[in-house]
């Protein structure tokens, strides 16, 4: 579990209730109509926007916001260089059967040792990667639009609240419950685009550039592999991917 995106959303709900609780009560924050209009309004223009299966598979994404950071690159750079020595003394053949904790490696690996190319191995990784990459960027558009729509909502929610009390003012008992929907769909916008779908969105943004990352990596390191490529000159390219101070040599001055 990550516990950044946990902390940060009970800190924020943390933040946000104290300052209520400290100058009145919690249920003048609370309105139904106003939450139906933000909460329904934005799922229902996000519906009209993208496909209901693309909706959907967003919203699984979420998941990737709270699990944990996929293993440092650094960890395969010894792992894939082994692959390379077994293969380089004793043939792709000896690859054949050893346990590979990294599926995205194992694949690569187990199609080389099937007798494709280094060409093709690397052009089916590569479609892999670009399809991965679509997936990811789906969410992301469709958690970014519903921070974009999010506001808008809240401003519509406004404007209903106030045709509901204009249309009340000669009595006083039913203007306060038309000012209550028209400030807090604002709000709920705000709240909705700003604590909850835009960090999700950036979040999960910086999830699919780690995991490209470290399948892009390993696209270089199966290639290698399966060129008979020496583990030092193989160790060198898979280590450029990494930060210097993750490299196992003297590190570089940037």
């Amino acid at each position: 579990m990550d516990i950044a995106t946990l902390l940060g959303l009970a800190a924020a709900s943390a933040i946000l209730l104290q300052a209520i609780s400290l100058g009145g009560s919690l249920a003048l924050f609370f309105d139904l109509p106003s939450a139906l209009i933000v909460l329904g309004g934005t799922l229902s223009v996000t519906l009209i926007h993208q496909r209901l299966r693309n909706v959907l598979g967003a919203f699984g994404l979420v998941i990737h916001a709270f699990a944990d950071r996929p293993r440092s690159s650094a960890e395969l750079v010894p792992a894939i260089v082994d692959l390379a020595q077994r293969a380089r003394k004793e043939g792709l053949v000896a690859l054949d059967g050893i346990r590979i904790s990294d599926p995205f490696l194992a694949r690569g690996v187990r199609l080389g040792v099937d007798g494709l190319p280094p060409e093709t191995v690397s052009a089916i990784l590569s479609s892999d990667i670009a399809h991965t990459r679509e997936r990811h960027e789906m969410g992301q558009r469709i958690f970014r639009f519903m921070a974009q729509s999010a506001p808008a909502m809240g401003m519509i929610g406004t404007l209903i609240g106030l045709v509901q009390m204009l249309h009340t003012l000669s009595d006083p008992e039913k203007v306060g419950p038309g000012m209550a929907v028209a400030l807090l769909t604002t709000f709920y916008g705000a709240l909705l685009a700003f604590v909850v779908c835009a960090p999700l969105a950036e979040k999960l943004e910086a999830r699919t550039n780690e995991e490209l990352a470290r399948k892009k990596l390993i696209l270089a390191g199966v290639t290698s592999v399966l060129r008979g490529e020496n583990g030092s000159v193989v160790r060198g390219k898979l280590e450029a991917f990494l930060a210097p101070s993750a490299r196992s040599g003297p590190q570089e001055r940037r």
